[in-house]
Parts: C-alpha cells; sequence; structure tokens
C-alpha cells in the first residue's frame, strides 16, 4: 500500500504542473456575453415619465468582442400614453464600436427604438400629431439613432442625433440630446451618480407649452451593490413642459392611453420624481 500510496503521489506531482500549464496556455475567448435585469418604480428615458408613473421590468443582453464591436437588446414596458398608441412595449437594439485608452474612453454607434404593436395614425389629432406639416405615419412607432461619446475615468459625455423623425413625429428628424453623467465608486459596494441632459426636438419648438419640446433633465442618486445585487435611489427631475392644466396645457402632459378619450387621466412626465430600484448583471 504505500509503494501505492508513493506511486500516487508522485504520478500526482508530476501532473500538476501540466495541468497548470495546460490551464495557462488555454486562450483567453474574444467573446463576453452578458445579461442584466432589473425592476424599476418607474421608468424615465431622458427624465420623461414612459410608464404613466408605474413600475417597469427592464433586462437584456449583451454580446462583445475584444476588439471593441458590440451589440446588444434591452427591453422596458411602456405606456402607450408615453406616445406609443397600442404599445405596451419597448424594445432596443444597438450596435457600435468602443475601446479604452488608459483613463479614456470612446464610443460610437446606432440605436433602433422599436414599439411592437403600436400604430402612430392613432396619435392624429394628440399633441403626437404635427400641426406644421401634413405629413403622416403609418405602421408602427420607432426610432433611430447614431450617438457618441467619450469617457474620462468616472465621468462621461453623449451625444444622441435622431436620423429620422423622433419617435415618428412628423417634421424632427434631427433631433438631439446630449447627456453629461458621473459615476463614483465609494467603495464597499457604495456609489453615487449624477446626470444633467439637453434635448433639442427639431422642428417643435414655437415658444407655446403646448408645442415646446425642448428641455434640461437632471438626475441625482446613489447605489449599494450587495452580493451582485444593485440597489438603487435616485432623484429625476427636469424643467419639461408638462402642466396639464386645460387653459395652458404642456407638451410632456402625457395621458394613461391614446387616444386621450372620455375617462382618460392625465400627468405630467417631466415632474421630479424619486425612483427606487433593484438590478443585476449576469
Amino acid at each position: 500500500m504505500r509503494k501505492t500510496l508513493l506511486s500516487l503521489s508522485v504520478a500526482a506531482t508530476l501532473a500538476t504542473p501540466i495541468l497548470a500549464f495546460a490551464q495557462q496556455a488555454a486562450p483567453q475567448s474574444p467573446h463576453t456575453l452578458s445579461g442584466n435585469a432589473g425592476l424599476f418604480s418607474s421608468y424615465r428615458f431622458r427624465g420623461i415619465d414612459q410608464t404613466f408613473g408605474k413600475p417597469a421590468l427592464q433586462g437584456g443582453i449583451d454580446y462583445g468582442h475584444a476588439s471593441g464591436l458590440y451589440l446588444g437588446n434591452w427591453n422596458s414596458n411602456v405606456s402607450e400614453g408615453a406616445g406609443f398608441p397600442a404599445a405596451n412595449l419597448e424594445m432596443d437594439f444597438y450596435g457600435g464600436w468602443k475601446k479604452s485608452f488608459g483613463d479614456f474612453g470612446l464610443d460610437v454607434g446606432f440605436i433602433y427604438y422599436y414599439y411592437p404593436g403600436s400604430d402612430a395614425n392613432l396619435a392624429a389629432g394628440t399633441a403626437f400629431a404635427s400641426p406644421h406639416t401634413t405629413k403622416t405615419h403609418t405602421g408602427l412607432v420607432d426610432n433611430k439613432e447614431i450617438y457618441v461619446g467619450g469617457s474620462w475615468k468616472w465621468l462621461s459625455l453623449k451625444y444622441s442625433h435622431a436620423i429620422d423623425d423622433y419617435f415618428s413625429l412628423p417634421g424632427t428628424k434631427g433631433s438631439s440630446y446630449l447627456d453629461f453623467s458621473a459615476n463614483y465608486d465609494l467603495g464597499n459596494g457604495w456609489g453615487v451618480n449624477g446626470h444633467i441632459g439637453s434635448f433639442k426636438l427639431k422642428g417643435w419648438s414655437t415658444g407655446s407649452d403646448l408645442t415646446d419640446g425642448d428641455y434640461t433633465d437632471w438626475k441625482i442618486g446613489v447605489t449599494k451593490d450587495v452580493n451582485g445585487w444593485v440597489f438603487g435611489a435616485a432623484y429625476i427631475d427636469s424643467d419639461a413642459k408638462g402642466s396639464c392644466n386645460p387653459a395652458n396645457p404642456g407638451f410632456y402632459c402625457f395621458a394613461n392611453q391614446l387616444p386621450a378619450g372620455a375617462g382618460a387621466r392625465l400627468k405630467d412626465a417631466g415632474r421630479g420624481i424619486a425612483v427606487l430600484s433593484v438590478s443585476k448583471t449576469f
């Protein structure tokens, strides 16, 4: 038995370096795949309420290559009154290239916002039908943008440009959004974040609250990572024209349904609100 144990010990000793060498020699895959999921007390897109103040379940999947190329999909429930008549789901498809250069980063890409089941024609006669043009839309509500972003350590700046009518709003091609954000790691799983954004809706800002789509939005928040689960709390606000006063309604006064018929409820979509969340990347 001793001889047997000795032989096994010698064999194990010889095998260990071989196994270690094999593990070290294995090439690292240039491909990465990750997913994410989260529950939010409200969904705010660029500071504007997308779920009529109700919770949102969100999630997506991302593919990345060592070259910097990436593709992804992200999804959330929405309210049709946010400008997506007959729809209750947002699906985003995006791709681009990003690279880090020390503390600096560069990101360029394209994103397509898709709302299955939506019908832009149902917006006729509402704030989502342009008073400046006779152009009409048929079929789905959507939006296509190109973007370019830069980052330095925990600061980032991103510019997005609509290459067709902004969410099927006639005459708004060329609308843009500038986003300046900060995400700072405090250690021990704690983090703070802030954001300020400026939106320009091309072709609609005539000075009237009903047609003034330009606004600035801001956010400040805190996060806590607990075993991979990220809990967050943030305050989001804007100066978007969202008054629902019948005498002077704002562009961002949204109904809970479209068309906004009898019994529809109205809400200022740009109002300040606290948003709680829990999310995980896997």
